[in-house]
């Protein structure tokens, strides 16, 4: 049985990715900064999840430990979805920002490259790191980061660069579109829309919702990741997305339309965040035909998921903190 190591494994993409290789019968070993949350956050959580061991370790303060977990289990494949990712909050800390998806994140790569049973590092970064374009972009486009967040998690992406030439460490790079699901953290656009909805709350529309983004559903995403670890070439960055692309407010008004509420009676408008990219739309042609993979969930049919998520386990949520809450 293979053995994966994700790192970052209580992020709803760490999670869900989690969820999948498990489907696939692979051993899974995780590391995250906090302790498990509740189960409805945590998709592994809702199947036999005896082949995954979480410990609770963070990549700023634990680096000697993680290293040591990885030397004893000895993992073919590293995926690591560990970063601070909010990006409009990145300019209140940008410190902490850089300290996380910079400065720790390359003192973990430099421990990896040591490893001589890693078969695969699969580094989840995002498409943040190319700034506001038009049009799709495929992997070579330059990239022009906009806040404390693009620029930290760029300058960990360009590092890699150098372990690559100069140690030929087997890395490989995604950068997915949204992401979006079942489980996912209530802070984010579809499952909050969802729960305000049903809680009588008005959803804050930054800037009327004029920017555009394509929406793609994790479990996509997963399947696209896997393949990638398995098959990708070495040093290349692959794109996951769809063809789709929808203004949020569009976005927002097709979750008003599908719970029969009027868009109005739940939304307000407010100002755009500071450095919010207007669009950023990615081409992922290369991984379509390279690696055979192809997007299978709807955004109307992930959206009824995400809804029926939200019935199911409303009473655990509406508890839960909807707000993004920084750890330092």
């Amino acid at each position: 049985m293979q053995t994966v190591f994700v790192v970052g494994s209580n992020s709803f993409s760490g999670a869900s990715f989690i969820d999948f290789l498990l489907d696939q019968g692979l051993n899974v070993i995780g590391t995250s900064r906090s302790a498990e949350t509740i189960p409805a956050l945590l998709p592994y959580k809702w199947r036999d999840h005896s082949n995954f061991s979480f410990h609770q370790l963070d990549l700023n303060n634990d680096l000697p430990a993680i290293t040591g977990l990885l030397k004893d289990v000895r993992p073919e494949y590293v995926v690591n979805f560990a970063a601070q990712s909010m990006v409009g909050e990145s300019w209140q800390h940008p410190g902490d920002w850089f300290m996380t998806n910079a400065v720790s994140t390359i003192k973990f790569h430099d421990e990896l490259r040591k490893l001589d049973f890693l078969k695969r590092y699969v580094h989840v970064s995002t498409p943040e790191v190319y700034g506001s374009c038009s049009g799709f972009v495929n992997e070579d486009f330059p990239f022009n980061p906009s806040t404390p967040y693009a620029v930290s998690r760029a300058a960990a992406d360009m590092s890699l660069r150098t372990f690559r030439a100069a140690y030929n460490f087997p890395v490989v790079t995604t950068r997915a579109a949204n992401v979006y699901g079942p489980g996912q953290q209530l802070y984010r656009i579809i499952p909050r829309t969802i729960l305000f909805i049903m809680l009588g709350r008005k959803l804050q529309l930054h800037g009327g919702g004029s920017s555009t983004r394509s929406f793609i559903h994790m479990r996509d995403v997963s399947e696209a990741t896997w393949k990638i670890a398995q098959h990708g070439r070495d040093g290349d960055t692959y794109h996951i997305s769809t063809d789709e692309v929808i203004s949020i407010r569009d976005l927002v008004a097709k979750i008003c339309s599908r719970l029969e509420v009027n868009f109005d009676d739940h939304v307000e408008v407010v100002g755009e965040r500071l450095g919010k990219d207007s669009a950023y739309h990615l081409d992922s042609s290369k991984l379509r035909k390279e690696l055979d993979w192809r997007d299978h969930i709807s955004l109307d049919q992930g959206i009824d998921a995400c809804v029926q998520w939200v019935r199911q386990n409303f009473d655990a949520l509406k508890n839960h903190p909807y707000d993004y809450i920084h750890k330092s």
